[in-house]
């Protein structure tokens, strides 16, 4: 099945297969081929993105300008991309035992 939206740098796209399905992600970059890197800032952090194909992702209709996520300027952090998955809606969920 085709995908309604593209898989852009700074889509939200949720997890389908594999360890990490029903988790939202951000896509960091699109390596063609069906392949995109994505992080969400937890599990996946800027440092260490996943790889994954776009088979097993389903891109939701928001997209964040992942230039302009930083109000003060600077380096995107990963407290950034939890931060604007959060305020659109797609919350991480995080428990006591992984808080550290």
């Amino acid at each position: 099945m085709k995908e309604p939206f593209s898989f852009e740098r700074g889509r939200v796209v949720r997890s389908i297969q594999g360890r990490d399905k029903g988790r939202y992600f951000l896509i960091l970059e699109n390596r063609g081929q069906g392949i995109v890197l994505i992080a969400d800032g937890l599990a996946h952090p800027l440092s260490r993105p996943k790889k994954k194909k776009t088979k097993h992702l389903h891109a939701e209709p928001i997209v964040v300008n992942l230039e302009t996520i930083r109000p003060e300027g600077g380096k995107v952090q990963d407290s950034d991309l939890r931060r604007a998955l959060e305020k659109n809606g797609f919350a991480v969920k995080r428990s006591l035992c992984e808080e550290g």
